[in-house]
């Protein structure tokens, strides 16, 4: 499911071998409008289309903590009835104002904010862990391993 302001594309799941191109072009098609999506539209499809439990990876990007708590209602609505794993992105274009030694006001500023910015990403994932929703917090390159590596984590739990 792509969703935004509206579902866009449902690709039911299928052990066709096209399948895993079907997903990859219907990903590749997807253009953002930078407004913020409605979790409770997914929601609502999500409890009509899955009928049964199931393993829902979740990829987002919350950048600040009340923009997750906006949602968190119905994350946690989800997370009742299947497993949910939110996956989303720490942002790697602040290593650099990270790392560094401001001297001029203006770049302290920007480290302050650099800071803030990242350590919220750190209390969304302790915010939705304490409603047992599941994340990944990871760079944008370590995706798949770390999503593989949680799949595997999960089977080894008896999750799935």
């Amino acid at each position: 499911i792509t969703f935004s302001q509206d579902i866009d594309t449902i690709l039911p799941a299928n052990k066709n071998r096209r399948q895993r191109n079907l997903i990859m072009e219907t990903l590749y098609s997807q253009r953002t409008n930078f407004k913020e999506p409605d979790y409770e539209r997914l929601y609502i499809t999500i409890r009509h289309k899955l009928t049964q439990r199931s393993l829902i990876i979740l990829y987002t990007n919350f950048e600040t903590i009340n923009g997750m708590r906006r949602n968190l209602k119905y994350l946690s609505h989800l997370a009742k009835d299947h497993l949910l794993l939110v996956a989303f992105f720490l942002n790697t274009e602040f290593n650099e104002i990270l790392d560094s030694s401001p001297k001029e006001m203006d770049e302290l500023f920007r480290k302050g904010m650099a800071e803030k910015l990242s350590d919220d990403k750190y209390l969304i994932v302790k915010e939705l862990n304490r409603h047992r929703i599941h994340t990944i917090l990871t760079k944008p390159e370590n995706l798949t391993i770390d999503s593989i590596n949680k799949y595997l984590e999960f089977k080894s739990r008896g999750l799935i």
